[in-house]
């Protein structure tokens, strides 16, 4: 028989099977030669006591033999010549989004403002090294969308909104590890996911769709309230009936075509803060209370949620052994966000760190409609580059200082590759978002012994958590209930919040195409 348990176990124990057969054997009260084979389920650590135990869920195969399964992929369909379906945008809503069409029998034709996964790479260089911005080629535009090169993390609370499993079994096809099925708080990493992206394009065009790239969609054709196609930078029409919007949350100026083409989009709370950068010795000291991290564990991270003044203050995309990227989409403005490889082996960690906004906040900007919160966020990004000096030098604190309203006479050498300012960051964050901050930072600072400190560096600002915008769509069909065919998606359209619930939601919008 097949029996599933719950073992808690030291972290030296986690990864020896002939060890963990040993503490089943005495937990279920059987001989240690009734065990055939175990197999993990799920693993996570819990690090709330001095003593850090790993949380496993195990199937134990109990005088049964344990034959491999083989694995349930989808099964993809030659769909050249059939009906198409216009997808803007190659993140992952509009890739898994393709895929399922794929698997319907119909042919997706993915439009892509930006590169192909490999040759954005040259595109971020030049922003790191040259501050170069290439506004359809840089950290949140081209293939594979924002979280290509800003971590691949894999963890969602959209569990109630589709098949998660479903995702990571798709992933685990094009390359990614098994042990991401396993993890509580899956990680791809920036390193490997590029590689996992040019196998899904792989997949797309091999079963007959079809991707263009260098595309920036300029014009929606709309004909009798209903969708007939795009029309591309370059004057080129391509037609079809169906088209999901998958543009992200920076696609600043579809947003903006939407309003100009009086097509119904609504202004939508987001947050907005900073990045702070400590060292992982330190988060690894506070999260594990060890004075050095053992061989077993990975670098600690950490996740913290406040009430300050009637707002949640929390951490927000922390990266464990990571770095901060520059990660503006315009000349003209500053935008910071994290990541880590695989191996989350960096010297640093980071994290956003941001205060829920409300849709009050965004009055100053009253005068744009649905995109005031947009250029409220503008507004922040364009002061960030001024304070910094009018480059992708990011404006920054020491964070005891931060918290005491003091200017840092010097800024430590921190991961943002492009340098750092040392500058009021008050001059750039709205006064409510910056005490809000201070005072979240003390709070976290008694809950984390140790995590207040000079030697830690605020980096602002941390705006784009999601987008300032949501495109209202039928709760049935998933269409927008004023354009027939127009199916909103994704990040971007205000449905989702991460790789998987943005690949979740692609799915859901090709499933009602």
């Amino acid at each position: 028989m097949i029996k599933e348990i719950q073992l808690q176990v030291l972290p030296e124990q986690a990864k020896k099977t002939e060890v963990l057969k040993e503490l089943i054997s005495k937990k279920l009260n059987i001989e240690l030669s009734e065990i055939n084979h175990i197999e993990i389920v799920k693993r996570s650590i819990d690090a709330r006591h001095r003593i850090i135990k790993i949380n496993l869920r195990l199937n134990v195969f109990i005088q049964q033999e344990f034959e491999k399964k083989e694995e349930d992929f989808p099964i993809f369909k030659n769909v050249e010549g059939k009906e198409e379906i216009i997808i803007v945008g190659a993140g992952p809503a509009g890739m898994f989004a393709a895929l399922k069409l794929i698997e319907k029998g119909k042919k997706p034709i993915i439009i892509e403002r930006g590169k192909e996964v490999r040759d954005r790479r040259f595109d971020l260089a030049k922003l790191t090294k040259e501050h170069i911005v290439n506004e359809d080629s840089n950290y949140c535009f081209g293939e594979g969308g924002a979280g290509t090169f800003s971590d691949g993390k894999l963890y969602t609370r959209s569990k109630k909104r589709g098949d998660v499993n479903n995702i990571l079994d798709i992933l685990v096809m094009h390359g990614a590890s098994p042990e991401i099925r396993i993890e509580s708080h899956p990680h791809i990493g920036t390193n490997k996911l590029p590689k996992i992206i040019k196998n899904i394009r792989e997949t797309i065009l091999q079963y007959g769709g079809e991707i263009l790239f260098n595309s920036r969609v300029t014009e929606l054709i709309i004909k009798n309230n209903k969708v007939d196609g795009v029309q591309l930078q370059n004057g080129d029409e391509i037609n079809a009936p169906n088209i999901i919007l998958a543009t992200g949350h920076s696609a600043r100026d579809i947003f903006e075509l939407l309003h100009k083409k009086e097509i119904e989009i609504q202004s939508k709370a987001f947050a907005v803060g900073v990045r702070v950068e400590h060292t992982q010795e330190l988060i690894d000291q506070i999260q594990y209370k060890c004075e050095i991290r053992g061989e077993f564990l990975p670098p600690a991270p950490y996740s913290v949620v406040k009430q300050v003044n009637g707002r949640g203050v929390y951490s927000f995309c922390m990266c464990p052994g990571g770095i901060i990227a520059p990660c503006a989409t315009k000349p003209g403005e500053v935008v910071t966000n994290g990541w880590s490889p695989s191996r989350r082996d960096y010297a640093t960690s980071n994290s956003g760190i941001v205060i829920e906004l409300k849709l009050t906040d965004f009055a100053e900007y009253e005068q744009f409609g649905p995109l005031s919160g947009l250029e409220f966020q503008k507004n922040i990004e364009q002061k960030a580059w001024k304070v910094g000096g009018e480059t992708q030098k990011v404006p920054a604190q020491k964070l005891a200082d931060f918290t005491n309203n003091k200017l840092s006479d010097s800024i430590p050498k921190t991961s943002y590759f492009p340098g750092t300012t040392s500058a009021l960051l008050s001059d750039v964050l709205p006064d409510f978002i910056n005490q809000n901050l201070q005072d979240g930072f003390k709070l976290f600072g008694k809950q984390m012994k140790g995590y207040m400190t000079n030697e830690a560096v605020v980096h602002a600002p941390e705006s784009r958590s999601s987008s300032p915008v949501r495109i209202p769509r039928d709760f049935e069909t998933l269409q927008h209930p004023q354009i027939k065919g127009l199916y909103p998606c994704g990040e971007g359209a205000g449905y989702a919040g991460g790789i998987i619930s943005a690949a979740i939601d692609g799915v859901k919008c090709a499933e009602k195409c």
